[in-house]
């Protein structure tokens, strides 16, 4: 399939997912405390279904990785990873900045990727071979000459473990630490790739909550890696950066420290 076709497919997906979501947004949840019904959990299966659905009907040889209903394995080396609510925590609170992601990987490696925003209605794309848009139209990252001019982004410090932490800290104190930003989730890396921010800095994260996001920033021009600054694939670790000007990549590992000797 030429990557133009996927990109139709996952619009589509994406779409389908919106229109799944929106119903559920700020229904009062802070009553709803059984785990099995909260509109968060009733979004998420039901976006997830619906995805799942098309892709079943369109590309029925491709795997499918969801966060909401695992694997299902195919006969192709085209893998879909779903990831109908990124940003629970974002959803529940009333805040519209969390984000469907959607990603499609060859061979493990992610090709195409969409962050979706179905309340404010904001859409980045991302594939290979292509510039990044944010609403159809072209975004670029922003140039960053010193470390200590970035703009850091990070869901939040409860995501760390205390080794991580030190690093994360390490890292944060030689940056614009005075504007660093707290919650996001996938949103930041849209934001990241709009020129907004110039690094986000993360760890624990699934292969569905970075894989969408990689097409999408270094379309823009942007780079993600691990923490050492290795690019990432279906093996890596969930030690994840997005740095908006690649010229600081080693600038930014440096600062981490996280080189085992």
């Amino acid at each position: 399939m030429k990557i133009e076709q996927d990109i139709a497919l996952a619009l589509r997906l994406a779409d389908a997912a919106g229109e799944a979501i929106r119903p559920h947004f700020r229904t009062g949840i802070g009553a709803e405390r059984k785990p099995d019904a909260s509109p968060v959990t009733v979004a998420d299966r039901a976006a997830e279904e619906a995805m799942r659905r098309i892709l079943k009907a369109e590309v029925p040889r491709d795997t499918i990785i969801g966060e909401e209903f695992g694997t299902e394995e195919g006969a192709s080396n085209r893998t879909w990873v779903l990831d109908p609510i990124d940003g629970t925590v974002s959803f529940i609170g009333g805040r519209p900045i969390f984000g469907t992601l959607i990603a499609l990987l060859v061979d493990g490696w992610p090709v195409l990727g969409i962050i979706d925003q179905p309340i404010l209605r904001e859409r980045w794309v991302g594939a290979s071979g292509y510039a990044t848009t944010f609403n159809g139209r072209e975004v670029r990252t922003r140039p960053c000459r010193e470390l200590s001019e970035m703009m850091l982004a990070t869901t939040g410090p409860q995501y760390f473990d205390e080794h991580e932490g030190q690093h994360f800290m390490t890292l944060a104190a030689k940056t614009d630490h005075k504007r660093m930003m707290m919650g996001g989730d996938c949103y930041n890396y849209g934001l990241l790739a709009s020129g907004h921010i110039d690094l986000v800095c993360e760890a624990g994260l699934k292969l569905h909550d970075w894989a969408a996001l990689v097409p999408v920033v270094e379309g823009a021009g942007g780079t993600m890696c691990d923490w050492n600054g290795e690019p990432l694939n279906i093996e890596s670790d969930g030690h994840v950066l997005a740095i908006g000007d690649p010229a600081r990549l080693e600038d930014v590992v440096e600062a981490m420290a996280c080189h085992h000797h």
